[in-house]
């Protein structure tokens, strides 16, 4: 693997963790305009990092990353403060970013399409 790739797929995952932060702020501000919008942010940069490396790893760089930041922020602080309160809107910006990413790693790839070429009897 070269130097580029390795940098291209951390960047994606700086990119994840951001966009982790940046929606566990919006899911829970603006309900439930805030939640679609983090999780349509989660799923268009793995489908982007996929489409723009051509491999599955580059939907899973920034899934991890956007994973590690939830989880971190999901942890309470000796004060007692958590940045996820205990709604329904949580769980799914949650659950919902995983699977978001999961789909965006699985999914298929298909060809390029090529040239025609004739059926039987033509």
């Amino acid at each position: 693997m070269s130097a580029g790739r390795i940098a291209v797929y951390a960047g994606l995952a700086v990119l994840g963790v951001l966009t982790g932060v940046a929606g566990a702020v919006v899911q829970a501000a603006w309900f439930p305009g805030g939640l679609l919008l983090a999780l349509l942010g989660v799923g268009a940069l793995c489908y982007g990092g996929t489409k723009a490396t051509g491999t599955r790893v580059g939907a899973g760089a920034p899934a991890g990353g956007w994973m590690l930041a939830v989880l971190l922020l999901t942890t309470a602080r000796p004060e007692g403060d958590f940045l996820f309160g205990a709604g329904v809107g949580s769980y799914i910006f949650m659950l919902g970013g995983m699977l978001t990413a999961v789909m965006c790693a699985t999914l298929p790839s298909l060809p390029p399409p090529g040239p025609r070429t004739p059926r039987l009897g033509e």
